[in-house]
């Protein structure tokens, strides 16, 4: 349909009301709704207009459009519409999200497998839910994938995939891509010797890497990435990945600024107490080099095995403590991490946390977010940890039941008073009662 069409149209309709029209009668307002209809025929839209409602379609609502005429089909194949792509697999009948058809998988796999840019499998529990995804990708022979993620919706279920067997497919994106920029292989059975082809092939394109609990990647194969990579601005890995040798790759002269740098710390074996120690010199060199860079710390210990922690300056800027930690290891926050701007603590105990929140308060001048849950403090520290931060606080979430009542303030009065500091409204979050 020619433009200028829809643009009579449009007059048409939007005449103005002042001029009065001559009342029709039954059959000439079927007569003028007949005209509309033809001059309104969707099937004669142009390509780009249907192609931009498509992009806004959910994938079977796009399908059964591309059902209703030929024009619409040919929409539906152009490369623009398969660019990015998320393959949902599941097996059990439980699941919340729906399985991408076997059919459909196939026609991508013959049609546009090419077009493909942007790829993420999304797999349910079930070890067979991999192993079909492993199968996807080691058919993904003529793509040119910029953005891979592999997600488990719920227990890490690429583990119980056979190593060879997914190190296998991976290897063919890795081999026929060449121009991986973005790569999410948490929790799957990635080992060194395909970090090694990675690189081998995509170490110029390649800016982020997130690969926390994969145990079959030892501190060298990651070591390896930061050697070749120095286009690399984030980096996920597990702690017992770092090393003051990764560090130093990280911040030579010829890498890039690394922007955003996440480590879980998690116990490698139960009960484990010790940990590397990283020397402060290294964290001293990265932070030279990246001075904005963020270091995004979350720690599954429980209190026994933090020891190593924080004894020196840690130029960390995010904590995440899912466990429970002790009041020496929030006090030495307050004294080594300078450069902290969120902290969250889930856990303490019940000895209230006074002193060494107002440590925190003094000393980490960039703080704006502190998160408590389960533990204690007394209303008139939290109010004067509040005065010491100001409205530098943009999130506060603290649990009602975190604030003891003392002498000073009760919980009546001081939701006013933190309000006050902050320059807005603010109260403490309440446990919903369902």
């Amino acid at each position: 349909m020619k433009r200028k069409n829809l643009s009579v149209v449009n007059k048409v309709v939007q005449s103005s009301p002042a001029v009065k029209q001559p009342k029709l009668g039954f059959y000439s307002s079927l007569n003028q709704t007949h005209t509309y209809t033809v001059l309104l025929d969707w099937g004669s839209l142009p390509h780009y207009v249907v192609l931009r409602i498509f992009q806004y379609l959910p994938l079977m609502d796009r399908a059964r459009a591309s059902s209703v005429c030929r024009r619409w089909n040919e929409v539906f194949h152009i490369p623009d519409l398969w660019r990015m792509f998320e393959f949902e697999l599941n097996k059990s009948a439980t699941s919340y999200f729906n399985s991408t058809h076997p059919d459909l998988i196939q026609q991508i796999i013959k049609k546009h497998a090419a077009h493909l840019q942007y790829v993420s499998f999304k797999v349910d529990s079930s070890t067979e839910s991999a192993e079909a995804a492993c199968d996807i990708l080691s058919q993904l022979v003529n793509c040119s994938i910029q953005t891979l993620g592999l997600i488990s919706t719920a227990k890490p279920s690429f583990m119980n995939v056979s190593k060879s067997h997914f190190v296998s497919a991976l290897t063919v994106v890795f081999v026929n891509s060449k121009s991986l920029s973005s790569i999410k292989i948490e929790d799957t059975p990635v080992d060194d010797p395909s970090l090694k082809i990675l690189v081998a092939n995509n170490s110029d394109t390649l800016r982020r890497l997130k690969m926390s609990s994969c145990p079959h990647v030892s501190s060298d194969g990651i070591l390896c990435v930061a050697d070749h990579c120095q286009g690399l601005r984030e980096l996920a890995l597990n702690y017992y990945m770092l090393s003051d040798e990764l560090l130093l790759a990280l911040s030579s002269e010829t890498h890039v600024n690394l922007e955003h740098l996440r480590i879980d710390v998690v116990s490698e074996n139960p009960g484990q107490i010790k940990f590397l120690s990283i020397k402060k010199q290294s964290w001293d060199v990265l932070i030279k080099h990246s001075p904005g860079v963020n270091v995004v710390m979350y720690f599954f210990l429980y209190e026994e095995e933090l020891e190593t922690f924080f004894k020196e300056e840690t130029p960390v800027t995010h904590l995440y403590f899912g466990r429970c930690i002790s009041k020496a290891i929030l006090g030495r926050i307050g004294l080594n991490c300078p450069r902290l701007i969120e902290l969250v603590v889930c856990a303490n105990g019940l000895q209230a946390l006074d002193d060494e929140l107002i440590c925190i308060a003094e000393h980490c001048k960039n703080l704006t977010a502190l998160g408590l849950s389960e533990c204690e403090v007394s209303c008139s520290a939290f109010i004067e940890f509040v005065r010491l931060c100001g409205r530098r606080l943009t999130q506060l979430s603290i649990m009602e039941e975190v604030l003891i009542p003392d002498d000073d303030y009760s919980l009546d009065e001081i939701h006013a008073e933190v309000s006050k500091y902050l320059g807005r409204v603010w109260f403490p979050d309440v446990m919903p009662l369902w």
